[in-house]
């Protein structure tokens, strides 16, 4: 069994006047947990990362390896990343140019004093299950990106780790590459077992790998929660716009933003949600349903006219631009949209399909389906899902 990991307020500071890499950090990953880290350049993912495998200290905080601190200022405890049992897989691929691919694999298990023969019969094992078996004799300047990036990940999953670190490894492979990894990483992860921890600024790679997603910016974490709970139930606007390709739409209602389809959607909203401060909506390119010779549309829905503005072909999707009471939106289809760019069209989005925020970028209750409660808090009426204090 993997110990979980504990961070607890977490701070790192790399000068004195310097903002914070990582500000307040609470962190639970789970035994066998895919933890995908998710944000933009400079947000404290890959910091957050080196943290947990030791190869940098936290200005303050604790970190917890199961019923051990391994890392704390204040207690004076520092524990180094070779006595942590984590395995790390850098976005340079980092492997021995002078060692062939059996000598790199075996390398950490020569380290660890493992005789000859188990450690050929480990790594021939990891290199059959990872098709790079007929590479064996080669020199990583005879290999490409993608079979180089396999070498790194087989020297260090011979050595068996109960945690594995990934920080951005398949930046540097082709599209097709970095399909055939993750797919690869999926397997891996079902075969092992293991713990993952993997940064990356991707999101659909967080999304297609991570059991569990933590979005950061500017060295906060901004919401941690299953892809579906990322993507349908994001926690403030930062998250919404981050996670989506096409981008969320989003529909102001600030005085000095207001237009024909604010005005429009203010008045829908104040007909669903009276009183409940909506600032913003967002709205998901595949929610938004287009009519072109018009058509039922739900009674809860909300109904506007647009102009398509142009189609774009995607290979297996098209994105309509429209605009709207001069405002752009996006929408996605999968089937052959039956409109062209010049078109007059309705579109329609259904009450669930909204997204609500308040004027601090801050999710409100959804429209569909809640009830409120005392204290400010919201529930689904079927299934508990969350539950906000607007108290506070």
């Amino acid at each position: 069994m993997v110990p979980r990991i504990t961070l607890r307020g977490i701070q790192k500071y790399y000068s004195a006047s310097s903002a914070p890499a990582v500000k307040d950090l609470d962190l639970d990953i789970d035994d066998g947990e895919f933890l995908c880290i998710l944000g933009p350049s400079g947000c404290g993912k890959t910091t957050t990362l080196r943290m947990i495998a030791g190869l940098e200290h936290p200005t303050s905080g604790e970190i917890q390896v199961g019923d051990q601190v391994v890392d704390s200022v204040e207690k004076g405890v520092y524990v180094p990343p070779e006595k942590r049992n984590m395995g790390f897989v850098f976005q340079s691929y980092a492997l021995w140019p002078h060692l062939t691919v059996q000598d790199n694999v075996e390398f950490g298990l020569e380290l660890r004093n493992v005789d000859r023969a188990t450690r050929k019969a480990a790594a021939d094992e990891v290199l059959n299950k990872l098709g790079i078996a007929k590479y064996r004799d080669r020199y990583p300047s005879d290999l490409s990106g993608g079979q180089q990036q396999r070498v790194a990940l087989a020297r260090m999953l011979v050595v068996q780790p109960s945690v594995i670190l990934m920080d951005e490894p398949l930046s540097n492979l082709d599209a097709k590459l970095r399909l055939e990894m993750r797919a690869e990483l999926k397997r891996i992860h079902l075969e092992t077992k293991a713990t993952i921890l993997f940064v990356t600024h991707d999101q659909w790679e967080a999304m297609t790998l991570a059991s569990v997603i933590a979005v950061m910016n500017e060295g906060t974490l901004q919401q941690l929660g299953s892809p579906d709970d990322i993507y349908n139930h994001p926690r403030n606007r930062f998250v919404a716009e981050f996670v989506g390709n096409p981008p969320i739409n989003f529909v102001e209602f600030a005085a000095d933003e207001t237009s024909a389809l604010s005005t429009s959607m203010q008045k829908y909203m104040d007909g669903v949600r009276p009183g409940h401060g909506v600032d913003a909506v967002g709205i998901r390119p595949e929610s938004i349903r287009l009519l072109s010779s018009g058509g039922d549309t739900p009674n809860t829905a909300y109904v506007g006219q647009a102009t398509v503005t142009s189609i774009m072909p995607t290979g297996g999707s098209w994105i309509v631009e429209l605009v709207a009471n001069e405002q752009r939106l996006f929408a996605t289809t999968n089937t052959v949209p039956d409109v062209k760019a010049g078109d007059n069209v309705m579109f329609w989005v259904e009450q669930e399909s909204l997204h609500l925020f308040d004027g601090n970028g801050n999710r409100l209750p959804d429209v569909d389906m809640l009830r409120e409660l005392p204290e400010g808090k919201y529930y689904r009426e079927q299934n508990v899902v969350s539950s906000v204090d607007h108290t506070a």
